[in-house]
C-alpha cells in the first residue's frame, strides 16, 4: 500500500509542477475545468534517424534510394557511416552516400565519401568502384588532373576487366579534352579505341565506351572547326584559305561522328547526328554572319548578303536532313536524352531559315562532296 501511495503521490506532484510551467497555457472558464495545452515539439528528420540501429538505417536507406528519394538515402547512409564505425555495413554505407551526394550533385561532398575508400592501383569489388566515382567527382569539380591520374593508374593495370580498363582509358581522354589538352586526348582516345578494337572478339565489351571515344575525338575537330573566324576584311586569299581549313576540320569531326554512328550505342549515335548537324549550321552561321567586304556600298553590300544566302541554302537542307533522320533513329530506338530535344529546336530554327532564304539550284560546298552526309545511319 505505501508503494501504491508514493506512486500516486508522485504523479500527483508532476502534475502540479506541470501545471505551474511557463511552456504551457490554460483555457476554459475560470469555475470550469482547466485544459493544459503544451507548445507543440518539432520532430525534425535527423531526430527520427536518431532512434534507428545500423541495421534499420541501411534498409531505410537503401529503399529511399531505389525509390529515388536521395535526400533521405543520403541522410541515412551518412548517418550509418557517421555513428556506426563498427557495422558491418560502415562501408557500403558510405560508398552509397557518394552515389546519393552525386545524384543530388554534391559533387565536393560525393568525393569526401569516395576518396577514402578508393584504391585505384590495387583495389577491386567497390575500391575499384570508388575509384571511378572518385574520378567522375574531379571531373564535374573541374579538377582534370587528380582524375587523369586515377584513371591512368586503373587504365594501366593488367589484373581488372578489360570493360573496366576500357572506360578507364576513355575517360582519361575525355579528361584531357576537358583540361585543354587537345593533342594528349586525341592521343588517348585513339589509344582507347585500339584497344577496344584488339579485345572485342575475344571478350564481351559494351559499345558505349568505344562509341563515346569517337563522339569525343569528332568533338577535338569540332574545337578545331569553331577555332576557324571567316574574315573577309583579311583579303579575298585569306578568306578562302580559311574556309577550305574550316571545311576540312568540318569533315574530320563529320567522320568521327559517322563512326560513332556505325558503332550503334543509340545514346551516343543521336548525339552524333545533332553534332554532323550543327556543323552544317554552325558554316551557314559563319558564313552568313560574316562581315562584308571592305569597299561595298549599302546597295553592294545587300547584293552580297542575297548572293551568299543563295550560295549557303545547301548547307541548311544539309543540316536538316540529318536533324530529321537523327530524331527518326532517336524515335525508333527510343532515345531519351538532352541531344534529342536540342536536335527539335535546331531543326525548327532551320526550317524558319529556309523559309526566308532565296532559292536557287544547290551545289555541294567546299570540300564536301566525297562524303554524304545526309544518310547519317547507314
Amino acid at each position: 500500500m505505501r508503494a501504491l501511495l508514493s506512486t500516486v503521490s508522485l504523479a500527483a506532484l508532476l502534475a502540479c509542477s506541470c501545471a505551474t510551467t511557463s511552456s504551457t497555457s490554460r483555457a476554459g472558464s475560470k469555475d470550469g475545468p482547466e485544459v493544459l495545452q503544451f507548445d507543440p515539439v518539432l520532430v525534425t528528420p535527423e531526430m527520427e534517424l536518431a532512434q534507428l540501429n545500423d541495421e534499420e538505417l541501411f534498409a531505410l536507406g537503401t529503399s529511399a534510394f531505389a525509390a529515388a528519394d536521395y535526400e533521405k538515402a543520403s541522410r541515412c547512409f551518412l548517418r550509418l557511416a557517421d555513428n556506426f564505425p563498427a557495422s558491418k555495413h560502415h562501408d557500403s554505407a558510405a560508398f552509397n552516400a557518394g552515389l546519393a551526394l552525386e545524384r543530388l550533385g554534391k559533387w565536393a561532398e560525393a568525393l569526401e565519401r569516395f576518396r577514402p575508400l578508393m584504391d585505384p592501383a590495387k583495389g577491386s569489388g567497390d575500391a575499384l568502384d570508388a575509384s571511378f566515382r572518385a574520378a567522375e567527382c574531379y571531373y564535374h569539380l573541374d579538377e582534370y588532373l587528380p582524375a587523369v591520374e586515377i584513371l591512368s593508374t586503373v587504365a594501366a593495370r593488367e589484373d581488372v576487366p578489360a570493360q573496366d580498363r576500357l572506360q578507364a582509358k576513355v575517360h582519361r581522354g575525355i579528361c584531357l579534352l576537358e583540361s585543354g589538352d587537345l593533342d594528349g586526348a586525341e592521343r588517348a582516345l585513339r589509344e582507347s579505341l585500339t584497344f577496344w578494337g584488339e579485345k572485342k572478339e575475344s571478350e564481351r565489351l559494351d559499345e558505349y565506351f568505344p562509341g563515346q571515344a569517337q563522339f569525343f575525338l569528332g568533338e577535338i575537330y569540332r574545337v578545331f572547326f569553331e577555332r576557324v573566324e571567316l574574315d573577309p576584311e583579311q583579303g579575298e586569299d585569306k578568306l578562302g584559305k580559311d574556309l577550305e581549313s574550316k571545311c576540312e576540320f568540318l569533315l574530320s569531326a563529320q567522320g568521327h561522328f559517322l563512326r560513332t554512328i556505325r558503332i550503334g550505342d543509340g545514346q551516343w549515335a543521336t548525339a552524333a547526328g545533332f553534332r554532323i548537324g550543327a556543323l552544317y549550321e554552325s558554316l551557314y552561321d559563319a558564313m552568313t554572319l560574316a562581315k562584308v567586304p571592305p569597299g561595298l556600298d549599302e546597295e553592294q553590300a545587300k547584293i552580297y548578303r542575297e548572293e551568299l544566302h543563295k550560295k549557303v541554302r545547301v548547307l541548311v537542307t544539309k543540316a536538316m536532313t540529318i536533324y530529321e533522320r537523327t530524331l527518326a533513329a532517336a524515335e525508333r530506338i527510343g532515345a531519351e536524352n538532352p541531344f534529342v530535344a536540342k536536335t527539335q529546336e535546331s531543326l525548327d530554327r532551320l526550317k524558319q531559315i529556309l523559309r526566308e532564304t532565296p532559292e536557287e539550284p544547290a551545289a555541294s560546298p567546299v570540300g564536301t562532296e566525297s562524303q554524304d552526309v545526309s544518310k547519317p545511319t547507314s
